[in-house]
């Protein structure tokens, strides 16, 4: 492999977009994964161009909170971003995660192309197999439409004002959940 070739592989670079609720607790799982070069609060999956945080949180818009994952496959592929995606969410819970109840707080699986869609069709096959969960696996797998990004005050909240933000991933029961089901 030529030095060009190398470069140009470790520089690879895709998204990934998932929905799990609060957008907030969404980031923190992937920010410290080697090959993670960003990522970014915003919504999809709505009807509104151009959503306001208020607009999605009425649940009017149609959009799902998500983060939206710039990676480089060669280093953290595709498959391990979702099979840490399903540890972070209850993918039984069809009015919301949590303490966050609506729409635009369920789970999804935007994925970007086929390759994702069907690595995302067998992961959820997966779950649904394992006998983890009781109640059926609702989390949606839809195609990635338009991502509009949050408001800067959004990004990176838990490094803003960490004391609420650990405060209210506490209270919604996330961390509980989590350690209920996949320890």
């Amino acid at each position: 492999m030529t030095t060009h070739n190398m470069e140009q592989q470790s520089t690879k670079r895709e998204l990934a977009t998932f929905a799990g609720g609060c957008f907030w607790c969404m980031v923190t799982p992937f920010e410290e994964q080697p090959g993670i070069h960003g990522i970014i609060s915003g919504y999809m999956g709505g009807h509104t161009a151009n959503p306001s945080y208020e607009q999605v949180k009425s649940g009017e818009t149609g959009h799902a909170e998500v983060v939206q994952i710039t990676y480089n496959p060669d280093v953290f592929p595709y498959e391990r971003l979702l099979k840490l995606y399903w540890q972070q969410i209850d993918p039984t819970d069809a009015g919301g995660q949590f303490q966050d109840r609506g729409s635009q707080y369920r789970t999804a699986i935007f994925y970007h192309n086929e390759r994702q869609k069907e690595a995302a069709e067998e992961s959820r096959q997966a779950i649904e197999n394992s006998g983890r969960f009781m109640d059926p696996i609702v989390t949606e797998i839809v195609e990635a439409t338009v991502f509009y990004q949050a408001e800067d005050y959004q990004q990176d909240f838990h490094k803003k004002d960490p004391a609420y933000y650990k405060e209210d991933r506490k209270q919604s029961g996330r961390d509980t959940f989590i350690q209920e089901y996949w320890k």
